[in-house]
């Protein structure tokens, strides 16, 4: 299947299941997603705007500097309080938005295609969380620093994240550990770990747990709450899934390995 990539094609029609790809198979898939390759055009053409525009270097070197810093935190709290906030599926409007930000993922963390956010959600976010400050520090030009260094964030933290779910054992010893702890988060409890690259802002709310065995089993890790009750209640999720939530992942690799090895 790797074999038959070709770009701008790979990903029509298709499906990838992290647990069966091999880390080549992950570059080809990630490298040819429309979504990062958009990252990457908008964030060389934020970067140019940036130069062009610049009168002096320190603003957009400062604004560059507060998102690198800011961005595990704005991550911690958009995943603590929407992805994983139990309003979004209570409204009809915005039941399937939720769906394909998160849920599915959770229903299914090994599948690639919903890892990967949607742009059209994904980059008001990474506009709304990067420019404001870049604008703060050193007007447009830093602005624009600001948001080609949150799309090339965006870009680091999404490859990471498939790391976190690949059928693979990382060499690096921090990329290691990263994964350890995201796959508690997945696996244990979707109330703890909820950083990708950073765990920082885990550590300073108390939901960081360095180990599978010290964090308390959630009934709710695959279906976020999202139950069969919940769907009586609220069914605009499961009417656009076309089943009932499930609470298990339907892959073969479905139990996480907290060793860091195949997930």
């Amino acid at each position: 299947m790797a074999q038959k990539l070709a770009w701008g094609r790979a990903w029509h029609g298709r499906s990838y299941d992290l647990g069966r790809m091999t880390l080549a198979d992950l570059w080809r898939a990630y490298l040819t997603y429309p979504a990062i390759q958009l990252y990457g055009l908008l964030a060389v053409a934020a970067a140019a705007y940036t130069v062009a525009t610049a009168r002096q270097w320190q603003g957009p070197a400062l604004a560059v500097l507060a998102v690198f810093f800011i961005y595990p935190m704005a991550w911690f709290l958009i995943h603590r309080h929407i992805l994983h906030g139990r309003w979004l599926y209570r409204m009809k409007w915005s039941a399937s938005l939720w769906k394909r930000i998160h849920f599915d993922h959770h229903q299914d963390p090994h599948l690639l295609e919903v890892l990967f956010g949607s742009p059209a959600n994904t980059l008001p976010t990474i506009a709304l969380v990067s420019m404001p400050v870049g604008y703060v520090i050193g007007g447009w030009p830093a602005a624009g620093a600001a948001l080609a260094t949150g799309l090339a964030t965006t870009c680091v933290y999404e490859f990471i994240h498939c790391i976190q779910h690949l059928n693979y054992k990382p060499k690096s010893r921090f990329i290691q550990k990263l994964k350890r702890d995201h796959l508690i988060h997945h696996f244990h409890n979707e109330d703890t770990n909820l950083g990708i690259v950073s765990f920082t802002p885990d550590r300073l709310f108390g939901t960081y747990f360095a180990s599978a065995r010290d964090c308390p089993k959630s009934a709710t890790v695959f279906n976020l709450g999202y139950d069969l009750d919940e769907a009586r209640r609220y069914p605009w999720v499961m009417e656009v899934t076309g089943s009932p939530p499930r609470d298990r992942p339907p892959t073969a690799f479905a139990t996480s390995d907290t060793g860091g090895a195949a997930s």
